[in-house]
């Protein structure tokens, strides 16, 4: 029966487990799309932390496909410096590590996509097949081909965002026709015993898109071409519920788990599967049960490195991370990746029913008012009377609390405040 923590191999690529750090896209290219000293620090984090396999975020294969701001790029030499160093880090901690080559220019565009020539396409295919030659040369261990979430690749297999009526639209066979050509391209230049592994849509999850079964035929297409590996995910990037916000319980996890089994009877390939995977009881489960080969998790891994190894060691309590998203925020503001979890929200727990303000001396800064007021506390479902007093600053709630000498006129005048608020409320409140 198989295991999580067992050797396995993907043609001749031994790996120590089966858990897969799913391509993240990190921020952390510089604006040419070169390898950075906090790249290399982030994925090696991450070989120490015991990840079998990691997979780059989707690196592009030509300039002009590239999608993202500070996107990792694969497209020209003058990258491979910087890329070696990424594997030589890697591997010096007996990691692997596998780069995913994307084209995101047409992302979601019907106008591009219809607009490309046959000739266009071709040189597409080609630039897939260089780029595979670079991360071979700069000791990658294998490469991923980037077809799902509304990508190029995945965008052609849609019917919904591909408008052709050439060889490369219409049925399913042709539409998966750019796919088959960017494998084949890709296995010329690399070998037959280098590792090609492929990022599907299991399917779109919207109206006129890519569907399941038309995505394991492309699946079965793969396989007969020699595919090594298929990671299955779904959806497309521009669907608002795409990276769920909610995951409290073990029913919400595994989001393609049904689509995983439909794959699993029809292949023979391994099968990575992503998505929503939060607990080690659910990943053993799923490899137990042969949904699955591999164990593939992104948000996880960016809260906790360091996941795999705890896990192994005993502790196997739910992964730490609460999918806030918040770490997809931070690389949206050039931050670069990393975990800051969303600050939660205070509860109203003070309720004033009136309020007096008293002007605050030096040394509080001019302008600076203490703001009495008299209202409910509430302590679980019990509601108590207290007085309140805060310092206001430039109409802001200040977090340090007011203080004033006994013997100051401050004391004096704020004394005097709450009395008369006291007896106001007494009249007000008894009355109701």
């Amino acid at each position: 029966m198989a295991s999580l923590y067992e050797q396995t191999n993907i043609n001749g690529l031994r790996l120590p487990n089966r858990f897969v750090r799913s391509a993240t896209w990190d921020g952390l290219a510089d604006d040419y799309g070169c390898v950075t000293p906090r790249m290399i620090d982030l994925t090696t984090r991450l070989a120490d932390g015991g990840v079998g396999l990691i997979i780059t975020g989707h690196a592009y294969v030509h300039q002009t496909g590239q999608h993202s701001p500070w996107q990792l790029g694969i497209d020209r030499d003058d990258v491979m410096p910087g890329l070696a160093k990424l594997t030589h880090s890697v591997h010096l901690r007996g990691g692997k590590i596998v780069v995913q080559l994307g084209f995101g220019g047409a992302y979601l565009s019907k106008a591009r996509l219809r607009s490309l020539t046959v000739e266009d396409i071709k040189r597409l295919v080609s630039w897939f097949g260089g780029a595979a030659r670079r991360a071979q040369a700069a000791g990658f261990d294998g490469v991923q081909i980037f077809a799902a979430h509304g990508f190029l690749l995945s965008q052609f297999l849609s019917p919904r965002y591909n408008p052709r009526t050439d060889e490369y639209g219409g049925t399913i066979e042709n539409r998966g026709r750019i796919l088959k050509e960017v494998f084949q391209s890709v296995r010329q230049m690399v070998g037959p015993s280098f590792p090609i592994l492929v990022k599907l849509n299991t399917q779109d999850f919207v109206e006129n898109g890519l569907t399941l079964q038309e995505s394991i035929f492309v699946a079965k297409m793969l396989e007969e071409q020699g595919l090594d590996a298929l990671e299955l995910s779904g959806g497309l990037l521009n669907l608002p519920n795409l990276l769920a916000d909610t995951i409290n319980s073990e029913e919400d996890e595994v989001y393609f788990l049904n689509e995983a089994r439909a794959f699993k009877n029809d292949l023979t390939i391994p099968l990575i599967i992503v998505g929503g995977i939060r607990s080690y009881s659910v990943a053993n489960q799923l490899v137990r049960d042969g949904v699955a080969d591999y164990i593939s998790m992104c948000r996880p891994f960016i809260c906790e490195p360091d996941l795999v190894n705890r896990w192994e060691a005993g502790d196997r309590s739910t992964a730490a991370c609460k999918s806030c998203n918040n770490c997809i925020e931070e690389v949206k503001k050039g931050r670069g990746l990393g975990c800051v979890p969303l600050e939660p929200e205070t509860q109203d727990t003070f309720f004033p029913q009136i309020s007096a303000t008293v002007a605050a001396s030096p040394p509080h800064p001019t302008g600076s008012v203490y703001q009495i007021s008299i209202g409910l506390e509430q302590h679980r479902a019990a509601f108590t009377p207290v007085i309140k007093i805060q310092m206001v600053c430039n109409d802001n709630i200040c977090d340090q609390s007011p203080f004033f000498s006994l013997e100051s006129d401050d004391y004096a005048n704020v004394h005097q405040a709450i009395n008369e608020l006291v007896e106001q409320h007494r009249k007000q409140f008894s009355a109701d």
